[in-house]
């Protein structure tokens, strides 16, 4: 389960930049997840409920935006969103060249404290 890893990573860089700003207690996190990413959710609050133990944390609600992954057709050009059969292959013209422009994102988005 990566996620374990990304939530104690997430909230070592939150509470670095936190400190650096003189704010003592975070009360929101926003993730942006691509879909793509292979972040589950559910698996990410689970891990953040999991080490959100310190003082600084313990009032903090993490809000995830899960973003859905966007690919574009090489040969037509069409954008098309992929849906949960993960077929990668042009909703337009059949074509399976196409290139992900969406969807691999796993970032801080911000965090809200005092």
């Amino acid at each position: 389960m990566h996620e374990l890893a990304l939530i104690e990573s997430v909230l070592t860089m939150v509470k670095e930049n936190a400190q650096t700003n003189n704010i003592k207690k975070i009360t929101i996190i926003k993730l942006v997840v691509g879909k793509f990413s292979m972040a589950v959710p559910e698996s990410l609050q689970f891990a953040f409920e999991a080490f959100k133990d310190e003082e600084m944390f313990a009032e903090a609600v993490l809000e995830i935006k899960e973003t859905p992954i966007i690919c574009q057709c090489k040969a037509c050009g069409h954008e098309f969103e992929v849906d949960d059969t993960y077929r990668f292959k042009c909703s337009q013209c059949g074509d399976s060249s196409i290139e992900i422009i969406s969807g691999r994102e796993l970032y801080v988005d911000y965090y809200e404290g005092e």
